[in-house]
């Protein structure tokens, strides 16, 4: 059954997503970000390039050649999700077989129409009986 982790409230989406890349590879887990918007895929990769300045979170796209000896993997489109440890999802929607992955994390950030899309998947992972998480970042909590 799959857990899912909502991180809500986020103020800026893609540097939430870096953290939790970083907390995963300090736990040796393998992390795949699905990120299916090209644009989205590249601003996500440049950011793991500088994001934390005073770290590096080893990562490339899943087709690289070094994909196989990655921990954090970059899923540019839906044929591309690999079985991870840990699933990232980017997208508005529900990533592609979700229910592979023992982890999913949604970062989901203030705007409405991103919360209402959250929202909609949310339902959708309840229906699915994943296991279901929030994590207010306004509030410190999911520090």
């Amino acid at each position: 059954m799959t857990e899912v982790d909502f991180y809500f409230n986020a103020a800026d989406r893609l540097q939430v997503a870096c953290r939790l890349a970083a907390k995963a590879l300090a736990r040796g887990r393998r992390l795949v970000i699905y990120a299916p918007e090209r644009e989205l895929a590249q601003r996500i990769d440049r950011m793991l390039w500088t994001w934390p300045a005073t770290a590096f979170v080893p990562h490339c796209l899943v087709g690289d050649a070094l994909a196989s000896d990655t921990p954090v993997l970059i899923a540019p489109a839906a044929g591309s999700v690999p079985a991870a440890d840990v699933l990232l999802n980017l997208d508005a929607d529900c990533p592609p077989e979700f229910e592979r992955h023992a982890r999913l994390l949604e970062v989901v950030p203030r705007e409405e129409e991103a919360r209402a899309a959250a929202r909609a998947r949310y339902a959708r992972y309840r229906a699915a009986g994943c296991v279901l998480r929030n994590h207010d970042l306004a509030s410190g909590e999911a520090q």
